[in-house]
Parts: C-alpha cells; sequence; structure tokens
C-alpha cells in the first residue's frame, strides 16, 4: 500500500515540477498563444502516462491468469500442489508478507509474480519448470518470486514507467510544437502543423525507446536483488545457483509482456533485456553482491 500511496505522490510530484519549469521558461504561454491548450496537455500526459500504467498494475493478476492460462490452486490434488502452497507459504511468511495465491499453468519453464498489492500477490509457476527441477531447485525460484513481491518490485516498475511515460508524452508534444513554430515562422495560422504532428509521432518512439531501456536497466537490478533474497530466504545462494545453471541450458517459456521483468528468465538483448544474463546472475550469487 505505501508504494501505491508513493505511485500517487510521484504522480502529483511530477506534474508540479512540469508545471514550475515550464512557466518558469515561459513554455506554457507559448503553447498557449500558439493553439495548444497548456492545462489539457498536462492532464493528457498524466492519463496516459501515469493512470494507464496504475490501471494496467490493478488489472495485473487478472491478466496474467487470463494470458497464461493460469489455474490457481485452491485445494491442492496431488502431494506436489501440496508442496508448491506450502513452500510459498514457508517463503511468505519469512519474507513478512501475506500469502500469494499460488498457480500453476502449462508451458516451458519459467515462473512469475504479479499483483498490485503485496499482500495479495500472485506466484506462477509452469509445469515445465516442475517436470524440470528438482525441489531444491523450484523452491528456489518461488523464493525469488516471493522477494519480488516481497521488493514490491511490480509497482516499482511500474512507478518507473509511469513517470517516464509522462515525460514521453509531454516533453515530445513540446518539442513538436516548438519544431513547428520555427518552420512556420512568418506563417499567421494558428494551431498545430504537420511539423507538429510529424515530430511528435517521431518523438514518441525515439523516447519511447529511450525509456524502455532505462526500465530494462532497474529490471535488471531487480533481478539481482530477487536472486540474493532467494538466497537469503533458503539460507544458501547454492539452490538458486542450481536452479540458474539449469534454466541456462534449456529454453525458457515466453511470459506475458506485463509480467515478463518479474519472471525467473526473460527477454535476451543487451539494452532492452528484463533480466541480467544469466552468467551475471550466477557470478554475483558466488560473490555475495546484491
Amino acid at each position: 500500500m505505501k508504494r501505491v500511496v508513493l505511485f500517487v505522490l510521484t504522480n502529483f510530484a511530477i506534474l508540479i515540477v512540469l508545471t514550475v519549469v515550464t512557466r518558469l521558461l515561459g513554455v506554457d504561454r507559448y503553447l498557449t498563444a500558439n493553439g495548444l491548450d497548456y492545462g489539457m496537455l498536462l492532464g493528457y500526459a498524466a492519463v496516459i502516462g501515469f493512470a494507464g500504467a496504475f490501471i494496467s498494475l490493478l488489472l495485473s493478476k487478472t491478466m496474467a491468469k487470463a494470458s497464461t492460462g493460469a489455474r490457481v490452486i485452491e485445494r491442492p490434488a496431488d502431494a506436489m500442489e501440496q508442496w508448491l502452497v506450502e513452500a510459498v507459504r514457508r517463503h511468505a511468511e519469512r519474507a513478512g508478507v501475506g500469502m500469494p495465491e499460488v498457480a500453476i499453468y502449462e508451458g516451458a519453464p519459467n515462473a512469475f509474480a504479479t499483483g498490485a498489492f503485496k499482500n495479495s500477490a500472485l506466484v506462477a509457476v509452469s509445469t515445465g519448470l516442475l517436470e524440470s527441477m528438482s525441489r531444491d531447485e523450484v523452491d528456489a525460484v518461488l523464493g525469488h518470486e516471493i522477494t519480488h513481491v516481497a521488493n514490491g518490485d511490480m509497482v516499482t516498475l511500474t512507478l518507473i514507467q509511469g513517470v517516464l511515460n509522462t515525460f514521453v508524452v509531454f516533453l515530445s508534444r513540446v518539442i513538436g510544437m516548438l519544431v513547428d513554430g520555427a518552420l512556420r515562422r512568418g506563417d499567421s495560422r494558428s494551431g498545430p502543423g504537420i511539423g507538429y504532428f510529424v515530430t511528435t509521432l517521431v518523438l514518441d518512439i525515439v523516447l519511447g525507446f529511450l525509456a524502455a531501456i532505462v526500465v530494462a536497466w532497474f529490471s535488471r537490478r531487480r533481478e539481482f536483488r530477487a536472486d540474493a533474497g532467494s538466497a537469503a530466504l533458503l539460507g544458501s545462494p547454492g539452490p538458486m545457483i542450481s536452479a540458474l545453471k539449469r534454466l541456462g541450458g534449456m529454453q525458457p517459456g515466453a511470459l506475458p509482456q506485463a509480467v515478463q521483468a518479474m519472471g525467473i528468465t526473460g527477454s535476451v538483448g543487451a539494452l532492452f533485456a528484463s533480466h541480467p544474463p544469466i552468467e551475471q546472475r550466477i557470478a554475483a550469487l558466488q560473490s555475495g553482491q546484491r
């Protein structure tokens, strides 16, 4: 709940900062004089940036269940499901968070955690993970996911994404108006012209890519912390190292984009990867880094 309150307060803080800076620079008067409603722009940037991210966060569990076909374990049907629920319960108690929903979904080896609140999260593992790993390794993966929940990683990444979205929407339109004004110097017509629309479109894409790089960087740092958290919950980094080594030799299952950053494995790319290379994660565990 504290992180959700932080989410809302950050939203207001960003809008206040943008308002103060643009007024000091006279940007608000320039935009208004050229036919772009400054107040409407701020509101639009906030809705697109924060409201969209916040709604996505609130719906994250529902979306994750629907997109993966995850089945929540209401009553364990066998010994494996019973062990799975109890393992999650044990980690949740040690991490000081409420008992999450525990789910299983059909797919290649992977797992994820999601949810807007740390005391009502969802932890899901694939059938491929359960079939290909030992119980100690699965236990380590569960510890990794519970650490994501305890650290509030889903809310933190949503907060970062929301802040960046707001800046992308706002800056692309302000710069678009400035470029349009320079191109139409001497033109008496009011309102945005073609230069505004083209520049805004291009900057939405370019700044959006830059924002994605920043979010991915934060996501990778969170993975190191989740690995270290798993080692702390189990009392040893050995099981997590073993799980990562096993994952390194497998083809990981794809996760929906909304929960990719909270999985045990993620996309492979340098700047846009949500997870660090497995070799780096193993090295960090072996050296005791967080």
